[in-house]
């Protein structure tokens, strides 16, 4: 059975369990009912920006109607990026959909100096990410703006273990408290949490403190270490 008709028919159950018929969740969605009938024939694949919105209507959670119970979603965690269709890796020569964007996934990062990514072409194999403008539109992120990077180290762990990958909005260098951003820190990429000081210092977390510490800077020693910000994390992906 594929997974567009496994989802189709969790999908089905989950209305019917509330008495639902396909018009009167898909009006809830804002959608035709014909949306809702393909997605659980399994015609359509569903993307994870719809099973929000029909999880949502239904008053579940997404990971419930996408996977299942806790026991199915151990299952199937590794087959995420296949279910979820829109947050495969994929290369140059495949054709996106006409509500889809292509962001840069650099495998071998390098920064500037300065405050951000060094654009070598020698690195850039083709990979991408593809993701839903809605979704981009949704956290105000501009496509050409966007950059996925892989995540190295247990610092971050156990909300990003290495090898996660997170969605970098370089367009948003605005410091916001407990927001996690990419920061330049002496020509190294790292992915922190990040809180402000008083007089312009910063304070730098990792999840995992026992091993990392949190650090913290003066406005002073922002500069002298070279400490930029080179964007805001708007999105991460995990595969356990």
């Amino acid at each position: 059975m594929s997974k567009k008709i496994e989802v189709g028919l969790r999908l089905k159950q989950l209305r019917e369990n509330q008495n639902l018929s396909q018009r009167a969740l898909a009006t809830k969605c804002g959608w035709g009912a014909s949306r809702i009938s393909n997605y659980e024939s399994g015609i359509r694949s569903i993307s994870l920006d719809d099973a929000e919105v029909i999880s949502s209507a239904l008053g579940v959670p997404t990971e419930s109607l996408l996977f299942g119970s806790t026991l199915e979603q151990e299952k199937k965690v590794s087959s995420n990026a296949e279910i979820l269709g829109n947050m495969q890796v994929w290369d140059s020569s495949t054709p996106i959909g006409s509500d889809e964007v292509a962001v840069p996934f650099l495998s071998e990062v390098k920064l500037s100096a300065g405050n951000g990514f060094v654009s070598d072409v020698e690195h850039d194999h083709g990979f991408r990410l593809r993701f839903a403008k809605s979704t981009l539109r949704r956290y105000n992120v501009s496509p050409e703006n966007a950059v996925c990077v892989a995540v190295h180290g247990n610092s971050m762990e156990p909300v990003l273990p290495d090898g996660s990958t997170v969605g970098i909005d370089t367009g948003d260098k605005r410091l916001v408290d407990g927001k996690i951003f990419a920061i330049n820190h002496n020509g190294e990429l790292f992915i922190k949490r990040l809180y402000k000081l008083p007089g312009g210092g910063i304070r730098i977390f990792s999840f995992n403190e026992y091993e990392y510490p949190p650090r913290e800077y003066t406005a002073s020693q922002v500069l002298e270490q070279r400490i930029t910000i080179i964007g805001r994390v708007f999105w991460y992906s995990v595969l356990l």
